[in-house]
């Protein structure tokens, strides 16, 4: 079965606390779990050991999943620590900020991964751009050769730009599925981004298909003006990240 590692941490400058606002019968991050479970993914909530997370842990223990507690900001020493406790080869991580993460297209980039010997299967353009239909398939093996020389508190939220860095690496980009695929802001970090993906989840469902969604938005495109100029904002926020 392909694990998930389910990325969070309770801490947000942008929107405090986003994993636990509601999103149909219970949080985001609820929702996020009974999603992997949906597509059929084993989940792992890899979260801090900030005292701030003590209720990230309490989910998972209620929602009956495994959980893992790491470093705060050095998310891939994080990782890398979560593959050993659980003796992972390969992951995909999904980021509680997806709340319609497509298990199909983690499916089929878990496939890749496995089936070209690859380290790292990066999302497609589309969910890289704010799509957010898939993450990254990783080996356990390139986590832990990227995260090898930096410090415990190196903040490594854009892991891409220190794997990149990894001699001869292995990696390919997971082709779009040009028939469904969605334009629109679909990851959660404002606040208009949390109405239109309730808004999405009310018309929907909680388990909506990329197809499902691709079809509504063709037919709704007033509901991309909802957070769609928020789409600089959080492009000038990965930049200023990144330096």
């Amino acid at each position: 079965m392909i694990t998930s590692l389910i990325t969070v941490r309770s801490s947000s400058t942008r929107l405090p606390g986003k994993c636990f606002l509601p999103f149909g019968k219970g949080s985001v991050l609820e929702h996020i779990i009974q999603r992997s479970i949906h597509y059929d993914l084993d989940p792992i909530v890899c979260t801090t050991t900030e005292a701030s997370d003590d209720a990230i842990v309490d989910l998972a223990k209620r929602c009956n999943v495994k959980f893992f507690r790491g470093p705060t900001v050095n998310k891939l020493l994080r990782w890398s620590e979560c593959c050993d406790h659980f003796d992972l080869k390969s992951f995909h991580s999904v980021d509680a900020d997806d709340p319609f993460f497509d298990g199909c297209e983690v499916k089929s980039s878990m496939k890749m991964l496995q089936e070209e010997n690859l380290d790292m299967v990066c999302p497609t353009k589309s969910s890289s751009a704010g799509g957010a239909s898939v993450g990254y398939s990783l080996t356990g093996d390139v986590v832990k050769r990227a995260c090898k020389d930096l410090d415990r508190n190196t903040d490594t939220e854009m892991m891409w730009h220190y794997i990149e860095k990894i001699p001869e690496l292995k990696k390919t980009i997971l082709k779009n599925l040009v028939k469904y695929d969605i334009s629109a802001r679909m990851t959660l970090d404002y606040h208009e981004d949390y109405i239109f993906l309730e808004a999405i989840r009310l018309i929907l469902g909680n388990m909506a298909s990329q197809e499902e969604i691709y079809q509504m938005l063709v037919n709704n495109t007033d509901l991309l003006s909802i957070n769609s100029f928020r789409t600089e904002d959080w492009k000038n926020n990965q930049q200023i990240k990144l330096n």
